[in-house]
């Protein structure tokens, strides 16, 4: 048996059937990517799946490994692990904007999003 190979950088990125969505209509969720400097990562890309909490997982250029964290809805915040320091936990909740949610993941920085192992 041989032995594992190392990690590798993520990617290339396809934005092929990759338009944006709404969630069988009942919510729309929008945001960005930031990297450190507070800057959009274009090629970034999330995937997402639903319950009380959206799992997400990151996929961009100059990761080795995806990472995961989660986005909590507004009035879920109570549902946020106790692990996560209370000053860092407005980094998981999405905001509303009207009749849209709004969440954005900071990848490392002031503000960085909360990822999970």
């Amino acid at each position: 048996m041989s032995a594992p190979t190392p990690s590798q950088t993520v990617g290339p990125f396809f934005g092929v059937g990759l338009d944006p969505v709404e969630a069988g209509g009942s919510m729309r969720l929008e945001g960005q990517v930031l990297d450190g400097a507070g800057g959009p990562v274009p090629d970034a890309v999330l995937e997402i799946s639903t319950g009380e909490f959206l799992s997400v997982a990151v996929f961009a250029r100059g990761l080795l490994r995806h990472l995961n964290t989660r986005v909590y809805l507004p009035g879920h915040e109570n549902e946020i692990p106790d692990a996560v320091e209370a000053a860092r936990r407005r980094t998981l909740v999405a905001t509303r904007d009207g009749d849209v949610l709004r969440f954005d993941v900071h990848l490392q920085g002031k503000g960085e999003t909360v990822f999970f192992e």
